[in-house]
């Protein structure tokens, strides 16, 4: 159920960030019986990476015996609704390592916010790399063309394996409502975008329209990820072309498995894209599959049509998700007591001032509605 570890601290891992901490003496009661080696003396130290739930690593022992769980839970501060959702995070990850081995398996989950003030759950440590913005030196640091190449069709074959998981056998036919997902994709970050914006921007009414506009006819269903990408898997650490875990269920539902491919072509840029920030992946390195070559991978490992017009559209609300939950993040962490990532600067109460790699008028935007009509 869970992995022994060594007595030194995971490279991945950092002391608890002040803000970020939580009453461990409570997690240790309430952990104490519910999963084997819960009665033991508990540590915590927290994974550095990622931009918005929080994940922490829970060692109950020490030494070679000791063993170890993740647990995650929601930003500090508001969040909206049906965003950073514990619950259904849960929900997926009980069942869906039973077609999908590459996702771990979840086992509590805690709904009272007294223990830690917000919803949480806990599910088993898996051991890999997660390969963010700059191809670690394990994988050649970016020099090596296979390496890069292998990097980029894994999260492509993985993804498509995905989409092949029937959700009924394992329990989750019912994790999402299919019909008027493609539409609830525009009108809910829409919404999102309006209640977060400071500013008049024009263009993005017109962004909303061309996406209602052209919405294409969607195929069967298929379980989603919803926020696909190379940073949000974990590949083996002798093998960049082997993933051993895929992460970040919190928006697992049902419907067109092409706004996963959207997802990831949203960033993966190729070398004329201007970088979309926090999450651009390493597409520019030698070997790495463009955007084209990323795309067409797809269609021929899952044998779903690609045609020109509906690739187009399925990348058009990532990008409109990702201007949408920037302002969004913006917002909160504007906010006293919120989540204070690295990447995610705190800005003073009444500041009108944005992190880095976010603004009012996105490059995406501009791109996206030059195509338009």
């Amino acid at each position: 159920m869970a992995d022994p570890i060594a007595a030194t601290p995971p490279p991945e891992t950092i002391d608890v960030r002040s803000d970020e901490r939580f009453d461990e003496a409570k997690v240790a009661a309430y952990m104490r019986d519910r999963v084997p080696g819960g009665d033991r003396a508990m540590s915590v130290l927290q994974f550095g990476g990622g931009h918005a739930n929080l994940t922490y690593l829970l060692r109950f022992g020490d030494g070679p015996d000791a063993l170890e769980y993740v647990l995650r839970r929601p930003p500090l501060g508001p969040v909206a609704p049906g965003s950073h959702d514990m619950k259904r995070e849960y929900r997926a990850l009980s069942k869906l390592w039973q077609g999908f081995p590459k996702a771990p398996r979840a086992y509590v989950l805690c709904e009272d916010d007294a223990v830690i003030g917000a919803p949480f759950f806990v599910m088993e440590r898996r051991r890999g790399v997660v390969v963010r913005g700059v191809i670690p030196e394990a994988f050649g640091g970016g020099g090596d063309p296979d390496a890069n190449r292998a990097l980029s069709r894994v999260v492509i074959d993985v993804l498509a394996e995905f989409h092949d998981v029937d959700p009924e056998p394992i329990g989750l036919g019912a994790i999402g409502r299919p019909e008027g997902f493609l539409e609830r994709q525009v009108t809910g970050w829409a919404g999102r975008y309006e209640r977060a914006r400071t500013a008049d921007v024009p263009i993005a009414e017109e962004v909303r329209r061309w996406l209602v506009d052209q919405r294409p006819a969607s195929p069967p269903r298929t379980l989603l990820h919803n926020d696909w990408r190379l940073d949000n898997m974990a590949v083996a650490e002798e093998d960049p072309g082997r993933c051993v875990a895929v992460y970040d269920w919190d928006m697992c539902t049902l419907g067109d498995p092409l706004c996963d491919l959207g997802t990831v072509l949203g960033v993966w840029n190729d070398p004329e894209d201007h970088a979309q920030g926090a999450t651009a992946m390493p597409t520019h390195a030698p070997g790495f599959m463009s955007r084209k070559q990323a795309a067409a991978r797809y269609g021929e490992v899952s044998g779903r049509d690609l045609s020109r017009s509906t690739t187009t559209w399925c990348s058009g609300p990532s990008r409109w998700r990702s201007c949408s939950s920037r302002s969004t993040s913006v917002m909160r962490r504007a906010r006293p007591g919120t989540s204070a990532s690295p990447a995610w600067p705190k800005v003073p109460s009444g500041s009108s001032s944005s992190p880095p790699n976010v603004g009012p008028d996105p490059p995406w935007v501009g791109r996206r509605s030059s195509r338009a009509g």
